[in-house]
C-alpha cells in the first residue's frame, strides 16, 4: 500500500491557493479626511462619504490604499463628482453602499477580505455592496448631470442670503492680526490641498525660484509645500489638518477662529509649544488666507488648489463656499491669479524640447565663432598650448 505514494523531496510544501480578491488590514472612519491621515498601503479602508470628491479621493490614492468601502453611494445622483473615477484610474477597487453595520462587524486593524461585492473577515460577510465599474461610473456620472443645474440654483440662493447677513465679509475683509512676515510689496502664494495641486506647484517652480514669494500653506497646504521641498512662510486654517511635522517646520501660525472667538485649533498648536495668532472671521481658511494676503497690501496672490470652478464648488457641497465666492469679488482678478491657468500656460509656450534646441543652437554658434574666425582661431590655438602647459605640468608631478 506504501508503495503507491511517491516520496516526496525534504522540504516540499504542499502549494495553498490563495482566496480570491484583495486581502489586507481595515481602517475605518466616517470622517474620510480623518482616514487619510493614518491610512497605509495595502489598507482596505471603509468610510462613510456621499458624493466621495476629488480631493478625498486623491488623498486615498496617495496613502496606496488597497481597495475603498463606502457604506454611502459614491455617486448619489446630486451632481456629477470626480471621486469614484480618481479612485478607479488609480486601479484601486470601490465598493459602494455597504451600509453602516460593517462599523460594528469590523475591529480597526483586523485582517479583511475584499472579494468582488463582498467584504469578508475570515469566513464571514461582514458588508456586501456594489461593485463600481468605469462603465457603471461613466453611467452614473451622465445621469447625475441632470441634478447640476438644481445644485447651482441652490448654491446661488445661498450666496445671496450668504451676502445678506454677511455681507462684511465683503466689505471690511477680515479683522487681521500682526504677523511677523512681511507680505506688502511682495507677491504671495497661497496653497490649498485640492485638484491637482501637484501639478501647479511644479509648474511653478520657475516662478517660486524667480519671485520668491511669500508662501501660505492653508492647513493641509502646508504639507503641500514641504513635500514639494519648500518651507512654508505662514501657515492658516483650523489647524486640523495639517501634519504635525507641517507645524513645526517653522512657520508662523493663523488659527483661523470662529466670529465670536472660540478656536478649537488653538489648543492643538498650545499643546505642542507653539504659538499662534487668531483671527476670527466667518469663511473659510481659504478665504482668511486670500484675505490676509490682500489686507497686508500683497501685490499679486497666486492661488494653487483653491477651489475657483463650477466643478470645484460643487464638489465640496458645503454652504460655507458660498464665501469664497464672495472672496473672489472682493479681490478682484487684478491682484488674484489662479495657479492652474498659469501652469497651462507655460506648459504650452515652453517645451523641454524648445529649451534643448535653444541649447544647441548656442553650442553651434559658440564652435563656429572659433573655428571660422581669426580671432576665434587664435582663441583655441592658445587654448591648446594651456592645455599642452597643463598636462606637462601634471605629467612632471606626477
Amino acid at each position: 500500500m506504501l508503495a503507491q505514494f511517491r516520496k516526496l523531496p525534504i522540504g516540499y510544501r504542499a502549494r495553498v491557493e490563495e482566496p480570491p480578491g484583495v486581502v489586507g488590514p481595515v481602517r475605518l472612519d466616517r470622517r474620510t479626511k480623518d482616514l487619510t491621515k493614518r491610512a497605509c498601503p495595502g489598507d482596505i479602508v471603509v468610510i462613510d462619504h456621499q458624493d466621495l470628491d476629488w480631493v478625498s479621493a486623491d488623498g486615498l490614492v496617495s496613502r496606496r490604499v488597497a481597495a475603498v468601502v463606502n457604506v454611502s453611494a459614491s455617486i448619489s445622483g446630486r451632481y456629477p463628482n470626480h471621486g469614484p473615477q480618481v479612485l478607479l484610474e488609480a486601479g484601486i477597487p470601490l465598493v459602494d453602499g455597504t451600509g453602516p453595520e460593517v462599523f460594528e462587524r469590523v475591529l480597526e486593524g483586523a485582517t479583511v477580505r475584499l472579494c468582488d461585492d463582498t467584504l469578508y473577515a475570515g469566513d464571514e460577510i461582514v458588508a456586501k455592496g456594489r461593485r463600481q465599474t468605469a462603465e457603471s461610473v461613466a453611467a452614473s456620472r451622465e445621469e447625475a448631470k441632470a441634478g447640476v443645474a438644481t445644485e447651482l440654483e441652490a448654491f446661488v440662493c445661498n450666496t445671496l442670503a450668504y451676502m445678506a447677513a454677511e455681507s462684511s465679509l465683503l466689505v471690511d475683509g477680515v479683522d487681521a492680526p500682526e504677523l511677523r512676515v512681511k507680505l506688502a510689496g511682495r507677491h504671495v502664494l497661497v496653497v490649498t490641498r485640492g485638484y491637482h495641486y501637484r501639478e501647479d506647484l511644479a509648474t511653478l517652480r520657475p516662478y517660486i525660484r524667480e519671485y520668491k514669494p511669500v508662501l501660505i500653506g492653508v492647513d493641509g497646504g502646508a504639507d503641500a509645500l514641504l513635500e514639494s521641498g519648500y518651507r512654508p512662510h505662514l501657515i492658516v486654517g483650523d489647524m486640523d489638518s495639517v501634519s504635525d511635522q507641517g507645524l513645526s517646520c517653522g512657520a508662523e501660525l493663523v488659527v483661523h477662529a470662529y466670529p465670536d472667538g472660540r478656536a478649537p485649533g488653538l489648543a492643538r498648536v498650545e499643546e505642542m509649544g507653539l504659538t499662534a495668532a487668531v483671527c476670527p472671521s466667518i469663511g473659510t481658511s481659504e478665504d482668511v488666507a486670500l484675505l490676509l494676503a490682500d489686507q497686508k497690501d500683497a501685490t499679486l496672490i497666486v492661488a494653487v488648489g483653491t477651489h475657483f470652478t463650477m466643478d470645484e464648488f460643487l464638489d465640496k457641497g458645503r454652504a460655507g463656499y458660498s464665501s469664497t465666492l464672495l472672496t473672489r469679488l472682493r479681490l478682484g482678478g487684478g491682484k488674484l491669479v489662479d495657479a492652474k491657468g498659469v501652469s497651462r500656460l507655460y506648459r504650452s509656450r515652453v517645451s523641454g524640447w524648445a529649451v534643448l534646441a535653444l541649447v544647441l543652437a548656442a553650442l553651434l554658434t559658440i564652435v563656429a565663432v572659433f573655428t571660422r574666425t581669426p580671432v576665434g582661431q587664435v582663441m583655441t590655438r592658445d587654448l591648446l598650448i594651456q592645455w599642452d602647459t597643463f598636462r606637462f605640468w601634471l605629467a612632471r608631478t606626477l
